[in-house]
């Protein structure tokens, strides 16, 4: 008698005499029919019909088509990252972090600016008080990234993290994108500490946006995009950056060059070891910012 598609069927070479073994879920339940996937024997009411053979309960749940964890052949990006519904989430909360911290300047006054921006080693008459990082306030390497206390250089900046964050944060999956986002930001802090005058305040995402501008770059590279448009970009904002007065350069490239850094070592690290390799670069580009601010520091309480 003919089987109908899709029923299961006794394999040919079974014969009255052997046993065959029970189905994983229901051991008392004899089978000769095994997921394709995992191999595991499975019982008619457990098995599920697939385009070839029969699949278990597990395996079609896992999705994967492997037998292995869905996650370990779920898509991903060209970073290696996860694929998110929102590729905007990420951008969003930085976006909202700044205005936060400028709304905070708003309301408290200038003291809240002299707490959180960047500046190496300075002395304040009215506390008799010496601040800076020198002074082993490391957090203003940080704290100023999200500091802003002009209307026009907030806008400026967070139009800018709007445009260049959503596609990066698409490209690279979201940890991936953080991780480039405050490397950036302390990479032009870290510059900004080490060559500017240490009584320099700075302030400002600028740092950390053109760590973003030099990532595209990277990024349109790996892929092969036509590079004309962010290149005419990068060079508006590096003579915009050098031509026009009280601008901190250092931070700006400082983070242009992190940003580049931190992007190649991504997408350029091969497949089979891209987690070892990605998780190298943000290393040592982390240990040369610490490097950096260590050097300056000695030099300034030496």
């Amino acid at each position: 008698m003919d089987q109908a598609p899709g029923s299961p069927q006794e394999p040919q070479d079974a014969r009255p005499g052997d046993a065959a073994p029970g189905c994983y879920r229901h051991p008392d339940r004899a089978t000769g029919i095994s997921c394709t996937r995992c191999e595991r024997p499975v019982c008619p009411e457990c098995m599920v019909s697939a385009s070839v053979g029969f699949q278990c309960p597990d395996c079609v749940r896992g999705g994967s088509g492997t037998g292995r964890p869905a996650q370990a052949t779920a898509p991903r990006t060209i970073a290696g990252g996860s694929l998110a519904a929102d590729t905007r989430l990420v951008t969003k909360i930085l976006l909202g972090i700044n205005i936060a911290v400028f709304i905070a300047v708003l309301a408290v006054g200038d003291s809240l600016v002299q707490d959180l921006e960047m500046i190496g080693g300075a002395f304040v008459p009215e506390d008799l008080t010496f601040i800076g990082v020198a002074e082993g306030e490391f957090y203003r390497l940080l704290t100023a990234a999200f500091l802003h206390q002009e209307p026009m250089h907030i806008i400026f900046n967070m139009l800018s993290l709007w445009w260049l964050g959503p596609p990066l944060e698409a490209a690279l999956g979201r940890v991936r994108f953080i991780g480039l986002y405050l490397l950036s930001a302390l990479g032009g802090s870290a510059l900004s500490y080490l060559l500017a005058a240490q009584n320099q305040p700075s302030l400002g995402a600028s740092g950390a946006v053109f760590g973003l501008l030099g990532a595209t770059a990277i990024l349109m590279r790996r892929l092969n995009y036509d590079m004309r448009p962010v290149l005419i970009l990068l060079a508006l904002n590096l003579v915009f950056t050098f031509a026009w007065p009280n601008i901190a350069w250092q931070a700006h490239v400082g983070g242009l060059v992190v940003g580049a850094a931190v992007t190649y070592g991504m997408v350029h690290a091969p497949r089979e070891r891209r987690a070892l390799v990605q998780g190298l670069t943000f290393a040592v580009t982390f240990l040369v910012i610490v490097a950096v601010v260590w050097v300056r520091t000695v030099q300034l309480v030496g």
